[in-house]
């Protein structure tokens, strides 16, 4: 019974992903902003530093935002280089005009402090945010990602963390406007904030 329930949470995961999926392919060809219509919007979570909100950014900076945790083994990892290289990529007045933001789906363990000393590996202008799990609840519906905790038997971790691995790519108006894949490559990424912030 319990497998079968198990199943059917996955069945709904991956249904939710490919509708996901499909909305954004449709932004991508369309040029509408239709497909994000109901996805996105403002938020609160804390930082090592205290609160930081979508709207601190507004006007200022487009936010390049993933959703993780810092156990990751892989997916994480490659998506935070990747975004490290592009910035890399820009010019130092494009890259002041963009903030990456790493949202934890394990409270629990990834307290500020230990999300500050993660992402300023990858890039010191990162930002680790996180929340009670209603809180981060509530960021994770409003852009349409998904997660799971999946118990670990006979690992000294406990449990880990399925989820969606999407960068969602918010402009200077605190709007979506375009999704990339985890393993985007570093080219493909700066295309895309280059392009956003022409706009």
């Amino acid at each position: 019974m319990l497998k079968k329930a198990s199943l059917i949470l996955l069945m709904g995961a991956a249904l939710l992903i490919g509708l996901g999926s499909a909305l954004f392919k449709g932004k991508e060809t369309n040029g509408s902003n239709s497909a994000f219509s109901s996805l996105g919007g403002e938020f609160t979570l804390n930082g090592v530093d205290g609160p930081v909100s979508l709207s601190d950014f507004r006007d200022d900076k487009l936010v390049l935002m993933f959703f993780g945790f810092t156990h990751c083994p892989d997916v994480c990892p490659i998506s935070l280089t990747n975004v490290a290289r592009a910035m890399k990529q820009l010019t130092p007045e494009q890259a002041e005009q963009v903030q990456g933001m790493f949202v934890s789906l394990d409270p629990e363990r990834d307290t500020p402090t230990i999300l500050s000393n993660y992402v300023s590996f990858f890039n010191e202008s990162f930002v680790g945010v996180t929340g009670t799990k209603e809180q981060v609840d509530k960021v994770v519906q409003q852009y349409g990602a998904v997660y799971r905790i999946v118990e670990l038997e006979d690992s000294a971790m406990g449990y880990s963390v399925d989820h969606s691995s999407r960068l969602y790519l918010i402009d200077k108006k605190g709007e979506l406007v375009k999704l990339l894949y985890h393993d985007s490559k570093p080219e493909e990424i700066a295309q895309a904030i280059v392009a956003t912030l022409a706009q």
